[in-house]
C-alpha cells in the first residue's frame, strides 16, 4: 500500500478532513490532497512529522511488513541469497547477508556508524538525497530487532 493510500485510510479512520490534516503538519489541503492520490509523495522528514503526529510508528505510515527486510540495516530481501546465515549454516530469517553471518554480525558498528555507511548507497538506489537517507535510516532502524 502506498503512503497516500495509508495517509487517507488514517484520515478517515480518525474522521478528519484534508484541511484539518493540512493544518496539523503546516501545509496546504492541495498537499495532501497530491499525497493521497499518489501524484506527489510527502519527504522523509514529512513522513516522520505524519507518524509522530498521528502517534503512529513510521513504519506503520511506510506500509512495511515483518520479516521482508533486514532487521539491522532495512535493506529488503529480494532473493534467497540476500538472507544471512546462522552458526549451524542455515538461512537468517532476520537479517542480510551483509550485516549477518556464520550466527554473528559481521561488524561491530553502532546505529550511528550503520547509517553513516548505509546512507550514500541507500540515497543512489533510492533517488533521493543523502541528508533524506540519513533521516530516515535514524527513523526507521532504532524499530528493528538490532536496535531496540
Amino acid at each position: 500500500m502506498a503512503i497516500g493510500e495509508t495517509l487517507a485510510r488514517m484520515r478517515k479512520e480518525r474522521d478528519l478532513t484534508q484541511e484539518d490534516v493540512a493544518r496539523k503538519l503546516y501545509v496546504t489541503r492541495q498537499a495532501v490532497s497530491r499525497w493521497e492520490n499518489g501524484e506527489t509523495e510527502p519527504s522523509v522528514d514529512m513522513c516522520k512529522l505524519i507518524a509522530a503526529t498521528f502517534d503512529m510508528p513510521l513504519m506503520q505510515l511506510l506500509e512495511m511488513p515483518d520479516g521482508d527486510y533486514c532487521q539491522s540495516c532495512g535493506m529488503p530481501f529480494f532473493q534467497e541469497s540476500d538472507h544471512g546465515s546462522e552458526a549451524d549454516g542455515g538461512r537468517s530469517d532476520d537479517f542480510c547477508s551483509m550485516c549477518y553471518q556464520d550466527g554473528a554480525f559481521v561488524g561491530d558498528e553502532s546505529m550511528e556508524d550503520l547509517i553513516e555507511e548505509a546512507a550514500p548507497e541507500m540515497a543512489e538506489s533510492c533517488h533521493i538525497t543523502r541528508d533524506e537517507a540519513v533521516s530516515f535510516m535514524g527513523a526507521l532502524l532504532p524499530h528493528l530487532k538490532r536496535w531496540r
